[in-house]
């Protein structure tokens, strides 16, 4: 096994989903902790609640491309295939854990995506409509994130999708399911801006 080639690509993923972009505009244009406010999260949503769609739009696809970049990479350059998912593991724990921000950061769903799209657009496009239909049927996005990331590998194996790509579901799965618990009977007022209900 290649563990050296194994531990660089683990934690150049994780150091680089550790990057917060969210965090950075939201106190270059704001002057304000985008966590301190809204669901508390290092995230898209919370960005545009603070500082607009632009620069939400900015944060997400920043948060994208910290996914996106190291499992690319190691799709071309790993000498084992195991190391891929392993890869994009650990860059939605970074997203979601960063070392850069005192381990508070987003909840991982851009940076996921990012995972997905960089081995195969369809598990992407498959991935988002999953999500989607959880979110109108539950009205809750937690609990549609956490069932998202449980249903996503056998969603992806059922419409013909296989090898490495199923290997990333389950690996970001996994921390999308353990991430979202943290707001499974959060409150919400409007769905997908997922804000708080008044006196929740």
């Amino acid at each position: 096994m290649n563990l050296l080639p194994a531990l660089a690509f683990a934690i150049f993923a994780y150091l680089l989903g550790s990057l917060t972009p969210s965090i950075w505009i939201t106190r270059r244009v704001k002057g304000v902790d985008v966590r301190d406010s809204g669901s508390g999260h290092a995230t898209t949503t919370n960005t545009i609640r603070q500082a607009g769609f632009g620069w939400g739009a900015l944060v997400f696809a920043l948060d994208v491309s910290k996914g996106f970049l190291p499992v690319w990479l190691a799709l071309k350059f790993a000498p084992e295939i195991w190391i891929v998912p392993l890869t994009a593991a650990c860059a939605v724990i970074g997203h979601c854990w960063p070392v850069f921000a005192e381990f508070r950061g987003g909840m991982g769903l851009a940076t996921a995506a990012g995972t997905i799209l960089a081995a195969n657009w369809l598990g992407l496009a498959l991935g988002l409509g999953l999500l989607i239909a959880l979110m109108l049927i539950l009205k809750h996005s937690a609990r549609a994130s956490v069932l998202t990331g449980i249903l996503l590998t056998p969603l992806l194996a059922l419409c013909g999708l296989r090898g490495t790509i199923l290997w990333i579901a389950v690996a970001i799965g996994l921390v999308i399911s353990f991430r979202f618990l943290i707001d499974w009977n959060r409150q919400y007022r409007e769905l997908w801006l997922d804000r708080e209900q008044p006196g929740a």
